[in-house]
């Protein structure tokens, strides 16, 4: 068996087939939405032919908005080109348990054209191009995601049904770091937390946050790409045991005009030999020549990377002043009303990005942070000095403040087309118009109130 609980070998996954005790595998990937997307087969048939030759879907996945409308501008799939198949090849490094669903594993896929040339617009493609940059100098990516949600006391269907309007917070008031009304909320969150455990995570714990029903769990920093799945199967997996508790829970980035979902990026290098890149005791703050131009890099593409870290309409409604989200371009030690904030010391300094929301793709966050920080150590950028005070008054350059902001900033980036490539930027760039079109196109209730009597 696999030293990790949960995590199955290849042959793990044959006996347990053949004693009955799997008769379902998932073979899925993230989608650009960051959802897991794929298909249930047969445990038989996979062991006997998907396991060796893959699975195929149509192309349509990387190409579709939200509500799984196909939609033009995109290269690698239309009606023109007939929506052929991609081929989802598993990646048995990440074949697991999934302890909430009976009789399950799951397996995430690599995706290829059917010619065998890798789908370079999948998210999972663009994180693996990164690593292999990073690689490249000898050098290892490792990533902590710290996701918040907020809980509801409503099914998934009712507050479908109710168009998500009137919904019953799990509590009725701050509960960040709060014991006695998270506790009502314990059921749930031990079973994800145990739920996780079983497919082979390493869960921390959990903490409430600001919001009402509002909860973040935590698990232990991995290699980047180890992290990026784990993320998906996560944020998909809460969802499905919250539905089995009767209840629903959003990773949206602003749901009300309290504090939004964030989603903090932890991010530290080594060396191949497991060596401290990041620091130095030497060296000022006891951070090493290649981690400040790391940071440097970062900061100098924020703006024009924030299409990766903030991928939607709502991201933008986050970055709220004195809210803990972030709105300067600025970094500091371990001042959370930066965008870039580093703590720890040792193996354990890192630089945490706090610009993301619960609803980004951290395939396509990690892959920016990884890309801005390569460009700043390629170019030996010079870090400018700590923020001490409150980024929010400082003066600082600000984030984009809307989706089009982001994505003009996004399409003239040539760190973007170098890191990415146009296909990806293209790719991308598309998807946010397609957003922007529809957001354009709707009649809100913030509309109707302020304008059906009083204009």
């Amino acid at each position: 068996m696999s030293p990790n609980p949960g995590m199955l070998a290849q042959a793990d996954l044959e006996q347990m087939v053949a004693a009955g005790e799997i008769d379902t595998v998932i073979v899925a990937f993230c989608d650009m939405q960051g959802r897991l997307t794929g298909k249930r087969v047969s445990a038989r048939l996979f062991v006997e032919e998907v396991a060796a030759h893959g699975a195929e879907c149509c192309n349509y996945l990387l190409a579709v908005d939200v509500d799984m409308n196909t939609v033009d501008g995109y290269a690698v799939s239309s009606w023109e080109t007939g929506y052929g198949d991609m081929v989802m090849t598993p990646d048995f490094a990440t074949l697991r348990l999934i302890p909430w669903l009976p009789g399950t594993a799951l397996v995430m896929a690599d995706l290829s054209w059917l010619d065998g040339n890798p789908v370079t617009v999948a998210p999972r493609s663009i994180l693996n191009r990164q690593i292999d940059r990073l690689a490249e100098r000898g050098l290892v990516p490792f990533v902590g995601t710290e996701l918040e949600f907020m809980v509801f006391d409503n099914t998934f269907r009712e507050a479908w049904a109710n168009g998500y309007r009137d919904l019953t917070p799990a509590t009725d008031y701050n509960v960040d770091y709060a014991m006695l009304a998270s506790t009502r909320m314990e059921p749930l969150l031990r079973d994800i937390r145990l739920g996780m455990e079983g497919a082979g995570m390493y869960c921390e714990g959990v903490k409430g946050e600001c919001n009402r029903g509002q909860q973040e769990i935590a698990f232990r920093y991995d290699h980047a790409g180890v992290t990026c799945d784990n993320h998906t199967i996560y944020r998909n997996g809460a969802k499905e045991i919250a539905d089995q508790h009767g209840k629903s829970l959003t990773f949206m980035a602003k749901f009300d005009e309290r504090e939004g979902n964030s989603c903090h990026i932890h991010i530290s290098l080594r060396g191949e030999d497991g060596s401290a890149v990041f620091a130095d005791e030497s060296a000022p703050l006891g951070m090493s020549a290649m981690f400040r131009s790391f940071i440097a890099g970062q900061l100098a593409t924020l703006r024009e990377l924030t299409l990766f870290y903030a991928p939607n309409i709502n991201s933008y409604k986050r970055f709220v002043d004195g809210s803990f989200a972030p709105t300067a371009v600025a970094w500091g030690m371990d001042n959370r009303t930066c965008a870039m904030r580093v703590v720890g010391h040792g193996h354990g300094m890192r630089v945490e990005c706090r610009a993301p929301g619960g609803d980004v793709n951290q395939y396509l966050a990690v892959s920016a942070l990884i890309a801005g920080g390569l460009y700043g150590i390629e170019h030996e950028l010079e870090l400018p000095d700590a923020l001490p005070g409150n980024a929010y008054t400082s003066g600082a350059q600000r984030l984009p403040t809307t989706l089009a902001e982001a994505a003009e900033l996004f399409e003239k980036s040539e760190v973007a087309r170098a890191a990415f490539g146009d296909d990806v930027v293209e790719h991308y760039l598309n998807n946010a118009r397609v957003e922007l079109t529809a957001f354009n196109a709707a009649v809100t209730d913030w509309e109707r109130v302020r304008g059906f009597e009083r204009l």
